[in-house]
């Protein structure tokens, strides 16, 4: 049997990865927000035709490391559907990354 320890370390890079993942997302997300509201209430699609393809990418890789993370983790489906689905809403993908840091370095599952 593996100790918590060895898990925890072994654990560590997927982790710092879904974390820098997390917070690029949860920035990118208040950036789509803003330009959702110049699209909408200013009548000017330029910004969000630019930078809603680019959030796209950035969500694609946040959900990519998010299911490397759960694997190596050993996360349930639905801890792995309610993390990808906080990179959804905005300011949720930054407290979901606190949660799942702390379980994560304490050696427990989500």
């Amino acid at each position: 049997m593996v100790s918590t320890e060895k898990r925890v370390a072994d654990l560590r890079g997927p982790l710092t990865r879904f974390r820098v993942a997390a917070y690029v997302t949860g920035v990118g997300l208040l950036g789509l927000v803003v330009v959702m509201i110049w699209r909408y209430v200013f009548d000017n699609p330029g910004p969000s035709a630019v930078y809603s393809p680019i959030h796209g990418v950035v969500f694609m890789v946040y959900a990519a490391l998010t299911v490397d993370l759960a694997i190596k983790a050993r996360w349930s489906w639905k801890a792995v559907a309610g993390v990808l689905l906080a990179g959804c809403i905005p300011f949720v993908s930054f407290l979901v990354e606190r949660k799942v840091t702390a379980k994560t370095q304490a050696g427990e599952k989500l």
